[in-house]
């Protein structure tokens, strides 16, 4: 059995260096360690996740612990078996029963053990390990070649799956893991463009179709069993019975289509992001009807079509698939072509457009290079309330910026949200050290400064928010630039970010 404390060091190693050839090594040298029983477990812990997702304990679970051990003795499957069994813990008495069990397992923790464990539980354990790390660490621990892992991967949709055959069985394991019917698929992804014309330039002619504000989702068809799967994976089945229907209603025995389920309003136009969200929640509305729109086919009938180019999927998807559940697409030559499909997308509501290869596979759980998006860029001028410290290789930068908008009933600003995202190293450095000439107070985790630094943020969308004082928040929001040049009194309002919600 592998030692905790090894993989906490890995864990710790990896959060320190930027060096993704330094982080792929030390992963795969603890997963080298892992017993074939601790794979799973492994892997888990050091994507930040656990095998069981939640066990019930949140933070006020982890208050009061006992004092860490001298000497480490946990082992990776320990831990996991005290999670499975403090996850199964139920009932009356249950709250003090996990924090009992919680207790006997930190007491064996070293103090190192126990931070990492506490962030592990937490959520908060982002050190560097993300799935390409992950899948090239993999690829070294077993001695097998990347590609062929990556494809396994995507084709099973659980790293740790994959890990726990290719480092049992060896190279040869990666071959078994095929398109199954009812097992999803991890989704295709775009890789945006400036514009039509750069898109047009990048792919030549292509496809061009709608880029709907929906829900992606992933539906298998095996006879009348019918599953539906988010872009997460997560099964929603018994959320959505018109995409069963639907689904049950195609001239096929089985089938993998992908697509997205939007909510429309009575004239055909979409509904805002928030209300087809709706639908996939626990409490869901069903007063909200779901339309569908395929895109693309990965199965018919007992043919795989994941490696076969983009024209032929879509013939298949049109023999399979009625046009009104089909999103609208046309082939294009040319960027005055695209441009007229674009702005008719733009005046029925949506936003934007997708370009496709006609040539290229379907490249499961990548952005390839053969789907484009563009989407027209809105953005606002907003002011930095605060910023918190950053985790992994943005340890020792401040990174994720508190967003306001300038209240227009007062001198103050109004809250709409956070983002971490756009800023390059470069920008990290400036921003870290003018916010700190700026701050106000702080506490452990953010620094909070006077509201002197604008940055232009670009933005998906407005949506209605009770998490924020204003009432809504920014879709996708990212970092432009910071503009220095601008004072606070010229940054937008909140009546100019209510203008911009559909």
């Amino acid at each position: 059995m592998a030692e905790l404390a090894h993989l906490v060091e890995a864990s710790t190693a990896v959060g320190a260096t930027r060096s993704r050839l330094e982080k792929v090594e030390r992963i795969a040298e603890v997963l080298r360690r892992l017993a074939p029983q601790e794979v799973t477990a492994g892997v888990a812990f050091l994507s930040g996740e656990l095998t069981q997702r939640q066990i019930g304990v949140g933070w006020a679970a982890l208050r009061d612990l006992p004092p860490p051990a001298p000497e480490p003795s946990l082992s990776v499957g320990e831990v996991d078996d005290a999670f499975e069994r403090i996850g199964q813990i139920a009932g009356p008495g249950s709250q003090a029963a996990r924090r009992e069990a919680l207790a006997a397992l930190f007491a064996r923790a070293t103090e190192p053990e126990a931070q990492f464990l506490m962030r592990l539980l937490g959520g908060e354990l982002r050190q560097g390990a993300l799935e390409g790390v992950m899948v090239q660490a993999l690829a070294r621990a077993a001695e097998a070649a990347p590609a062929e892992v990556q494809r396994a991967f995507m084709l099973r949709g659980d790293l740790a799956a994959v890990a726990a055959a290719v480092l049992r069985d060896g190279p040869a394991a990666l071959e078994r893991f095929r398109l199954e019917v009812g097992r999803p698929v991890r989704p295709m992804l775009a890789r945006p463009a400036k514009d039509v014309g750069d898109a047009m330039e990048r792919l030549g002619e292509a496809a061009i179709e709608w880029k709907l504000d929906g829900a992606r989702v992933q539906i298998h068809r095996d006879g009348e069993d019918v599953r539906v799967f988010t872009r997460t994976l997560d099964d929603v089945t018994a959320r959505v019975p018109e995409l069963v229907a639907a689904a049950q209603a195609l001239p096929a025995r089985a089938l993998v289509l992908d697509g997205e389920a939007i909510a429309l309003r009575p004239d055909g136009r979409p509904e805002p992001f928030q209300v087809t969200a709706s639908r996939f929640a626990r409490r869901q509305r069903r007063d909200v009807p779901l339309a569908l729109f395929a895109f693309d086919a990965l199965h018919a009938d007992g043919e795989d079509l994941l490696d076969r180019p983009g024209a032929e999927r879509a013939a298949f998807l049109d023999e399979l698939v009625p046009a009104a559940q089909r999103t609208p697409r046309a082939v294009v030559a040319d960027a005055p072509a695209a441009g007229e499909f674009l702005a008719d997308a733009i005046a029925q509501g949506h936003e934007g457009v997708m370009l496709k290869a006609l040539d290229q596979p379907y490249a499961a759980g990548s952005r390839g290079k053969g789907w484009l998006k563009v989407k027209p860029v809105h953005t606002l001028d907003l002011v930095v309330l605060a910023a918190e410290w950053g985790h992994g290789r943005r340890r020792g930068w401040l990174s994720n910026l508190h967003l306001g908008a300038r209240d227009p009933a007062g001198d103050g600003f109004v809250m709409l949200g956070k983002t971490f995202k756009g800023l390059t190293d470069e920008m990290l450095t400036w921003q870290t050290e003018k916010l700190l000439q700026l701050e106000d107070s702080r506490d452990a985790y953010t620094v909070h400064v006077r509201p002197e630094l604008v940055v232009e943020i670009a933005f998906d969308g407005v949506q209605t928010s009770s998490r924020y004082p204003g009432g809504v928040a920014l879709r996708f929001a990212r970092v432009l630039r910071h503009r220095p040049d601008k004072p606070a009194a010229e940054a937008d309002t909140l009546e100019t970010v209510l203008a911009a919600r559909r």
